[in-house]
């Protein structure tokens, strides 16, 4: 199965299911699905940020400073996080990412909406991110990762997440 065959949930403004369609038609259409992000830190704080590869159907060639993805029909957000983060890392026996927050993203870019669940995991197992997902990665202290956002180009929905997470830290969280 190709990735635009996937069978995604389709969602309502409450986060509730309405139906379920293949991903490349709920992308074509803009419907609102689920997706998760996941922050993931290494033993020494460093934050793994990955540019996207050129082939990704959403946000190709992007950077983007979490590993995550779309919640597959009947998968929950808890599922789908620690799934995510193992795929894209290429580990197996990460830590359950641990939930810090939902919120709604809405994409001016005529992509639609979709509700973002914001994880955080430590990993220190090594990487050996898929090729298929990441072009490029590494793990960077949190102040480069606050200097490159004005430099390189980022995934918009990772940057609104980040900017959540920011937030929340700061005990200010943003909706």
């Amino acid at each position: 199965m190709t990735a635009a065959e996937e069978i995604l949930d389709v969602v309502d403004e409450h986060d509730e299911v309405v139906g379920r369609l293949p991903r490349g038609e709920v992308y074509a259409r803009g419907l609102r699905h689920r997706c998760v992000f996941v922050l993931v830190r290494d033993a020494d704080d460093r934050v793994f940020v990955h540019r996207r590869t050129a082939t990704k159907l959403v946000f190709p060639s992007l950077y983007d400073m979490f590993v995550g993805g779309v919640v597959g029909a009947g998968e929950s957000y808890d599922e789908a996080a620690l799934r995510e983060a193992e795929e894209e890392l290429g580990v197996r026996g990460l830590p359950h990412p641990t939930p810090l927050f939902r919120f709604l993203y809405e994409d001016g870019g005529g992509r639609g909406s979709w509700w973002s669940a914001v994880y955080e995991v430590r990993c220190a197992l090594p990487v050996d991110p898929q090729a298929e997902e990441v072009a490029w990665h590494g793990f960077l202290p949190e102040e480069e990762v606050r200097a490159r956002l004005g430099e390189w180009e980022w995934v918009p929905d990772g940057l609104a997440a980040y900017e959540r997470l920011r937030a929340h830290r700061a005990g200010r969280l943003i909706m």
